[in-house]
Protein backbone atom coordinates (compact mmCIF):
# COMPACT_ATOMS: atom_id res chain seq x y z
CA UNK A 1 0.00 0.00 0.00
CA UNK A 2 1.45 3.12 -1.10
CA UNK A 3 2.69 5.84 1.95
CA UNK A 4 0.88 8.90 2.08
CA UNK A 5 3.14 11.78 1.38
CA UNK A 6 3.57 13.77 4.82
CA UNK A 7 3.38 17.63 4.86
CA UNK A 8 7.09 19.42 5.49
CA UNK A 9 4.89 22.66 7.41
CA UNK A 10 2.79 21.28 10.38
CA UNK A 11 1.75 23.57 12.45
CA UNK A 12 3.76 26.45 11.63
CA UNK A 13 6.80 24.18 12.09
CA UNK A 14 9.37 22.31 9.48
CA UNK A 15 9.39 18.64 9.42
CA UNK A 16 13.34 18.89 8.72
CA UNK A 17 13.06 14.56 8.36
CA UNK A 18 10.41 15.65 5.26
CA UNK A 19 12.74 17.90 4.11
CA UNK A 20 15.39 15.40 3.88
CA UNK A 21 13.33 12.15 2.78
CA UNK A 22 12.11 15.06 -0.47
CA UNK A 23 15.73 15.47 -1.21
CA UNK A 24 17.00 11.94 -0.55
CA UNK A 25 13.78 10.88 -2.47
CA UNK A 26 15.06 13.25 -5.73
CA UNK A 27 18.44 11.70 -5.55
CA UNK A 28 17.21 8.51 -7.14
CA UNK A 29 15.36 10.73 -9.57
CA UNK A 30 18.19 12.37 -10.71
CA UNK A 31 20.50 9.46 -11.15
CA UNK A 32 17.57 7.52 -13.21
CA UNK A 33 16.90 10.52 -15.75
CA UNK A 34 20.75 11.18 -15.95
CA UNK A 35 21.20 7.34 -16.95
CA UNK A 36 18.16 7.50 -19.68
CA UNK A 37 19.55 10.40 -20.86
CA UNK A 38 23.37 8.35 -21.06
CA UNK A 39 21.22 5.79 -23.64
CA UNK A 40 22.39 8.42 -26.21
CA UNK A 41 25.47 9.75 -27.68
CA UNK A 42 26.43 13.32 -26.63
CA UNK A 43 24.84 14.08 -30.10
CA UNK A 44 26.26 17.69 -29.99
CA UNK A 45 23.67 18.57 -32.92
CA UNK A 46 20.86 18.37 -30.83
CA UNK A 47 22.12 21.80 -28.86
CA UNK A 48 23.91 23.54 -32.15
CA UNK A 49 20.65 25.94 -33.88
CA UNK A 50 21.64 25.31 -37.16
CA UNK A 51 20.75 21.71 -37.17
CA UNK A 52 17.01 21.76 -35.57
CA UNK A 53 15.05 20.63 -38.45
CA UNK A 54 12.40 22.51 -37.01
CA UNK A 55 9.72 24.78 -39.12
CA UNK A 56 9.70 27.91 -37.20
CA UNK A 57 12.62 27.37 -35.15
CA UNK A 58 14.65 30.74 -35.63
CA UNK A 59 18.09 30.59 -34.25
CA UNK A 60 17.02 28.13 -31.41
CA UNK A 61 18.34 24.71 -31.23
CA UNK A 62 16.63 21.59 -31.19
CA UNK A 63 17.11 21.22 -27.63
CA UNK A 64 15.76 24.73 -26.27
CA UNK A 65 13.07 24.57 -28.43
CA UNK A 66 12.12 21.36 -27.04
CA UNK A 67 12.30 23.06 -23.08
CA UNK A 68 10.57 26.21 -24.21
CA UNK A 69 7.37 23.87 -25.80
CA UNK A 70 8.02 21.84 -22.41
CA UNK A 71 7.63 24.32 -20.22
CA UNK A 72 5.17 26.45 -21.88
CA UNK A 73 2.52 23.25 -21.70
CA UNK A 74 3.79 23.37 -17.82
CA UNK A 75 3.03 26.87 -16.96
CA UNK A 76 -0.47 26.50 -18.50
CA UNK A 77 -0.88 23.53 -16.19
CA UNK A 78 0.53 25.80 -13.24
CA UNK A 79 3.73 24.10 -12.60
CA UNK A 80 5.53 27.16 -11.80
CA UNK A 81 2.69 27.81 -9.45
CA UNK A 82 5.31 25.33 -7.15
CA UNK A 83 7.87 27.18 -5.11
CA UNK A 84 10.32 25.15 -5.93
CA UNK A 85 9.35 24.85 -9.64
CA UNK A 86 11.96 27.49 -11.50
CA UNK A 87 11.17 27.44 -15.09
CA UNK A 88 14.46 27.99 -17.74
CA UNK A 89 12.27 29.73 -20.07
CA UNK A 90 11.13 33.50 -20.14
CA UNK A 91 8.18 34.97 -20.67
CA UNK A 92 5.31 31.88 -20.01
CA UNK A 93 1.92 32.26 -20.24
CA UNK A 94 0.44 32.24 -17.00
CA UNK A 95 -1.97 28.94 -15.44
CA UNK A 96 -5.14 28.29 -17.00
CA UNK A 97 -6.20 26.16 -14.00
CA UNK A 98 -6.99 26.87 -10.39
CA UNK A 99 -3.67 25.72 -8.56
CA UNK A 100 -4.48 24.83 -4.81
CA UNK A 101 -1.40 24.91 -2.32
CA UNK A 102 -0.47 24.72 1.27
CA UNK A 103 1.21 26.95 3.17
CA UNK A 104 4.62 27.50 2.22
CA UNK A 105 6.21 29.16 5.21
CA UNK A 106 8.27 31.02 2.89
CA UNK A 107 8.89 34.56 3.42
CA UNK A 108 9.36 35.45 -0.30
CA UNK A 109 7.78 37.89 -2.51
CA UNK A 110 9.43 36.80 -5.73
CA UNK A 111 10.36 32.75 -6.19
CA UNK A 112 12.39 33.52 -9.22
CA UNK A 113 15.08 35.53 -6.60
CA UNK A 114 16.25 32.61 -6.00
CA UNK A 115 16.18 30.85 -9.75
CA UNK A 116 19.31 29.30 -10.89
CA UNK A 117 18.73 28.01 -14.29
CA UNK A 118 21.32 29.33 -16.08
CA UNK A 119 24.10 28.38 -13.53
CA UNK A 120 21.85 24.54 -13.76
CA UNK A 121 21.54 24.44 -17.54
CA UNK A 122 25.69 25.75 -17.95
CA UNK A 123 26.19 22.50 -15.72
CA UNK A 124 23.97 20.26 -16.78
CA UNK A 125 25.55 21.03 -20.51
CA UNK A 126 29.15 19.95 -19.12
CA UNK A 127 28.07 17.09 -18.35
CA UNK A 128 26.35 15.54 -21.30
CA UNK A 129 30.13 14.47 -22.62
CA UNK A 130 31.22 12.92 -19.51
CA UNK A 131 28.10 10.38 -18.65
CA UNK A 132 27.74 9.71 -22.51
CA UNK A 133 29.26 8.13 -25.46
CA UNK A 134 31.07 10.61 -27.79
CA UNK A 135 29.49 10.93 -31.15
CA UNK A 136 26.09 11.24 -32.88
CA UNK A 137 23.93 8.75 -32.99
CA UNK A 138 21.17 10.54 -34.91
CA UNK A 139 19.08 10.26 -31.87
CA UNK A 140 18.59 14.08 -31.26
CA UNK A 141 14.56 13.93 -30.08
CA UNK A 142 15.26 11.45 -27.82
CA UNK A 143 18.13 13.31 -26.09
CA UNK A 144 16.39 16.26 -25.83
CA UNK A 145 13.21 14.78 -24.28
CA UNK A 146 15.42 13.09 -21.75
CA UNK A 147 17.58 16.30 -21.19
CA UNK A 148 14.23 18.12 -20.50
CA UNK A 149 13.51 15.95 -18.20
CA UNK A 150 16.76 15.85 -16.28
CA UNK A 151 17.04 19.48 -16.01
CA UNK A 152 14.11 19.68 -14.14
CA UNK A 153 14.22 17.20 -11.48
CA UNK A 154 17.73 18.64 -10.97
CA UNK A 155 16.13 22.24 -10.88
CA UNK A 156 13.50 21.17 -8.40
CA UNK A 157 16.42 19.55 -5.70
CA UNK A 158 18.24 22.41 -6.35
CA UNK A 159 15.74 25.08 -5.81
CA UNK A 160 13.97 22.63 -3.01
CA UNK A 161 16.96 22.70 -0.86
CA UNK A 162 17.08 26.50 -1.20
CA UNK A 163 13.72 27.04 -0.05
CA UNK A 164 12.83 25.07 2.48
CA UNK A 165 16.47 24.04 4.16
CA UNK A 166 17.06 27.52 4.52
CA UNK A 167 14.11 28.33 5.94
CA UNK A 168 14.52 25.81 8.56
CA UNK A 169 18.29 26.70 9.34
CA UNK A 170 16.56 30.48 10.01
CA UNK A 171 14.04 28.82 12.32
CA UNK A 172 16.49 27.14 14.07
CA UNK A 173 18.53 30.01 14.93
CA UNK A 174 16.81 33.78 14.09
CA UNK A 175 18.71 35.83 16.15
CA UNK A 176 22.21 34.48 14.20
CA UNK A 177 20.45 34.82 10.63
CA UNK A 178 18.78 38.35 11.26
CA UNK A 179 21.90 39.76 11.93
CA UNK A 180 23.38 38.44 8.98
CA UNK A 181 20.55 39.35 6.48
CA UNK A 182 20.58 42.58 8.37
CA UNK A 183 24.07 43.02 7.73
CA UNK A 184 23.66 41.65 4.09
CA UNK A 185 26.81 39.30 5.20
CA UNK A 186 26.89 36.86 1.91
CA UNK A 187 30.45 35.12 3.11
CA UNK A 188 29.08 35.02 6.22
CA UNK A 189 25.60 33.42 5.64
CA UNK A 190 27.63 30.84 3.55
CA UNK A 191 29.89 29.73 6.25
CA UNK A 192 27.01 30.00 8.79
CA UNK A 193 24.54 27.46 6.25
CA UNK A 194 27.87 24.68 5.27
CA UNK A 195 27.73 21.38 7.05
CA UNK A 196 30.35 19.78 5.62
CA UNK A 197 29.71 16.61 7.41
CA UNK A 198 26.30 16.38 5.87
CA UNK A 199 27.75 17.33 2.46
CA UNK A 200 29.57 14.08 2.97
CA UNK A 201 27.02 11.97 3.41
CA UNK A 202 24.84 13.50 1.00
CA UNK A 203 28.17 12.06 -1.60
CA UNK A 204 28.65 8.79 -0.54
CA UNK A 205 24.79 8.20 -0.43
CA UNK A 206 24.54 9.48 -3.71
CA UNK A 207 27.68 7.10 -4.70
CA UNK A 208 25.94 4.20 -3.59
CA UNK A 209 22.88 4.50 -4.79
CA UNK A 210 24.54 4.85 -8.53
CA UNK A 211 26.40 1.28 -8.31
CA UNK A 212 22.98 -0.01 -6.62
CA UNK A 213 20.83 1.20 -9.04
CA UNK A 214 23.18 -0.40 -12.09
CA UNK A 215 24.24 -3.34 -10.54
CA UNK A 216 22.11 -5.66 -12.43
CA UNK A 217 22.30 -3.91 -15.54
CA UNK A 218 23.59 -5.43 -18.56
CA UNK A 219 26.18 -3.75 -20.24
CA UNK A 220 25.49 -5.69 -23.50
CA UNK A 221 22.17 -4.05 -23.37
CA UNK A 222 22.38 -0.33 -21.29
CA UNK A 223 24.68 1.87 -20.78
CA UNK A 224 26.21 2.37 -17.43
CA UNK A 225 27.62 5.91 -16.33
CA UNK A 226 29.73 6.00 -13.81
CA UNK A 227 29.35 6.55 -9.87
CA UNK A 228 32.47 8.93 -9.93
CA UNK A 229 31.06 11.58 -12.34
CA UNK A 230 27.50 11.62 -10.48
CA UNK A 231 29.48 12.36 -7.21
CA UNK A 232 31.46 15.00 -8.61
CA UNK A 233 28.67 17.09 -10.65
CA UNK A 234 26.93 16.69 -6.75
CA UNK A 235 30.11 18.02 -5.29
CA UNK A 236 31.50 20.55 -7.72
CA UNK A 237 27.53 21.45 -8.85
CA UNK A 238 24.51 20.79 -7.38
CA UNK A 239 25.63 21.26 -3.66
CA UNK A 240 27.37 24.61 -4.33
CA UNK A 241 24.03 25.63 -6.25
CA UNK A 242 21.73 25.16 -3.25
CA UNK A 243 24.10 26.73 -0.70
CA UNK A 244 24.03 30.02 -3.38
CA UNK A 245 20.40 29.39 -3.80
CA UNK A 246 20.09 29.43 0.42
CA UNK A 247 22.29 32.89 0.34
CA UNK A 248 19.80 34.45 -2.65
CA UNK A 249 16.92 33.40 0.13
CA UNK A 250 17.97 34.90 3.16
CA UNK A 251 19.53 38.07 0.70
CA UNK A 252 15.53 38.35 -0.46
CA UNK A 253 14.09 36.99 2.71
CA UNK A 254 11.53 39.44 4.43
CA UNK A 255 11.34 39.87 7.85
CA UNK A 256 8.14 38.55 10.10
CA UNK A 257 7.05 41.56 11.51
CA UNK A 258 6.23 43.44 8.03
CA UNK A 259 5.22 39.96 5.72
CA UNK A 260 2.88 38.12 5.73
CA UNK A 261 3.11 34.64 3.87
CA UNK A 262 0.23 34.73 1.11
CA UNK A 263 -1.89 31.81 0.03
CA UNK A 264 -1.27 30.12 -2.98
CA UNK A 265 -4.52 29.23 -4.08
CA UNK A 266 -4.64 31.41 -7.27
CA UNK A 267 -1.27 32.54 -8.41
CA UNK A 268 -0.93 34.54 -11.60
CA UNK A 269 2.76 34.04 -11.42
CA UNK A 270 4.97 36.43 -13.45
CA UNK A 271 7.55 34.34 -14.91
Amino acid sequence: MPTTIKPILYRGKFDLAQIAAVLEGLEETIIFMLINRAQFAANKAAYDPDHSGFEGGGERSLFELRLRYHEEMDAVFGRFCVPEERPFTQDLPHPKRRVTLPETGLFLRDFNSINMADEILDAYRKLIPRICLEGDDGQYGSSVEHDVMALQAIARRIHFGSLYVAESKYQSDKAKYRTLIEAQDRKGLLVALTRTEVEEKILKRVEDKVEHIQAEINPEVRRCIPSEEIMAFYRNHIIPLTKEGQVRYFLNRQLEDNFSIPQYAEVPTKY
